[in-house]
């Protein structure tokens, strides 16, 4: 049952509020505390003059700053503590705030917690952007209006008086997210899992568990959609308390959506042909699975099909950029761990020129090199990881006696210049960095943006 937001409305008026994090995405979240009565003080590491004109701005709505290197030294005598999800909730600022009878939270904990309407939840380690944009793309098509956040999207908590009961809202949920949650989406979905974020998270076993917290907390009305070809989601599906739904591109599962004979099924009703799909590639057909199962009570198959013929994929994940001289440029740049890419080169036809390589999240490279060598012309690296990333591919070059010829750049402009160089009429290129984009870029986004840039300007 969902809780009124008015009992939160009342709870945080004259409270005593921290907000951790002076970032893009809890800058709505500060004014709407303000708005509801809170008594707000906002902490972030940067100074004023790297944070910029928002400091001024929220000093103005009545809001005190804590900035600098040493700011969580300061963070006592607080009521609620609004948390950033990069941040661990085990970090020492935090357990003594949490001792002293701090209520330390997150917007999207509030936000699942309080909202009205039904919310379907993704996560994984890979595809949970594409899943979530089906679901909000086939929501829309059948008519409901639909709100998208999480990961992606606007945060929702500060518009949450915007929405409805009848209304629908799709969340991309992070690892982070997910960690310090114990409320959990009436509708969640694990696409797959794999290690991910060994930077942030202490072992694979955390990492896991931060995941399951997408339907741990779920009653027994509470769906729970699994992918059970994925050996560590398959292990999950006795573990949720409500109703289950599995899918699959290998079985024809009883409950759920599946693939077979080249034709996409939910509940065993006909969806749509695999060659019908706009974007290409079985891991979009496992995406598009998924989505069937999450709609399926709210969608019609006509709606569903009608999306999968027309859905031409989301920015930055197997973007087609340009055509230049015969050669054909793909930017991939979400791809952020080696499944991802393993996945996303298996999309073509024939083996690509790769460039790959980024911040290095602590992740194996092996099962790149090991499963993805035979779908790789040539092999360009740059960033944090490259010399890690060449270290497993020179190991399978010289066991399995094959040539991928391995170039190793320091910038993605010189990448390009590679790329010109080496690529023939009918080549494929694509960046697809197995690797978070932080040792270079601020985000996924901004690399993705530079390669397209790069790419848009060849002649």
């Amino acid at each position: 049952m969902k809780s009124n937001f008015n009992e939160f409305k009342e709870y945080i008026k004259g409270k005593n509020t921290a907000v951790v994090g002076i970032g893009i995405s809890n800058r709505p979240l500060i004014k709407f505390l303000v708005e509801l009565g809170a008594v707000v003080t906002a902490f972030d590491k940067k100074n004023k003059e790297q944070i910029g004109t928002i400091s001024e701005e929220l000093e103005n709505l009545g809001v005190k700053l804590v900035v600098g290197e040493d700011y969580l030294e300061y963070l006592n005598g607080y009521d609620v503590i609004f948390k950033t999800p990069a941040m661990r909730i085990d970090s020492p600022a935090f357990i003594k705030a949490k001792q002293e009878g701090a209520y330390i939270t997150s917007e999207m904990k509030e936000f699942v917690k309080y909202c009205p309407a039904k919310v379907i939840g993704v996560t994984g380690s890979d595809g949970k952007t594409t899943t979530t944009t089906l679901i909000y793309n086939i929501l829309k098509q059948e008519g409901y209006k639909t709100w998208v956040g999480g990961n992606i999207g606007t945060p929702l908590f500060s518009r949450i008086e915007e929405i409805e009961k009848n209304d629908r809202v799709v969340l991309e949920l992070s690892s982070f997210q997910l960690m310090t949650m114990d409320v959990s989406p009436e509708v969640a979905i694990v696409t797959n899992l794999s290690p991910n974020h060994l930077d942030m998270h202490k072992d694979m076993e955390e990492y896991i568990n931060a995941k399951k917290n997408i339907f741990k907390f779920q009653d027994v009305n509470g769906t729970t959609i699994f992918n059970v070809d994925n050996d560590i989601t398959k292990s999950m599906t006795n573990e949720s308390i409500g109703k289950t739904m599995e899918f699959s591109t290998k079985i024809r599962v009883r409950n759920g959506a599946y693939y077979e004979d080249g034709k996409l099924y939910v509940n065993n009703k006909f969806v749509c042909k695999k060659e019908d799909i706009v974007i290409k590639g079985m891991h979009n057909v496992e995406n598009y699975l998924a989505a069937f199962c999450a709609t399926m009570e709210d969608a019609s198959i006509e709606s569903m099909k009608k999306v999968a013929e027309s859905f031409g994929g989301v920015e930055h994940r197997g973007e087609f950029i340009k055509e230049v001289h015969g050669v054909k440029y793909y930017n991939s740049s979400i791809d952020s761990s080696p499944t991802r890419t393993l996945a996303a080169i298996k999309v073509f036809e024939k083996p690509v020129i790769l460039i790959a390589g980024g911040y290095d999240k602590h992740i194996p490279f092996e099962p790149l090199a090991e499963k993805g060598f035979e779908y790789i012309k040539t092999l360009i690296l740059l960033g944090a990881t490259k010399e890690k990333i060449k270290k497993v591919f020179d190991k399978v070059i010289l066991e399995k006696h094959i040539n991928i010829p391995i170039i190793v750049v320091d910038t993605l402009e010189e990448a390009v210049e590679q790329c010109q160089k080496v690529a023939l009429p009918g080549d494929i290129v694509t960046l697809s960095p197995a690797c978070a984009s932080f040792d270079m870029y601020p985000n996924f986004e901004a690399r993705g943006n530079k390669f397209k840039e790069l790419i848009t300007n060849l002649i």
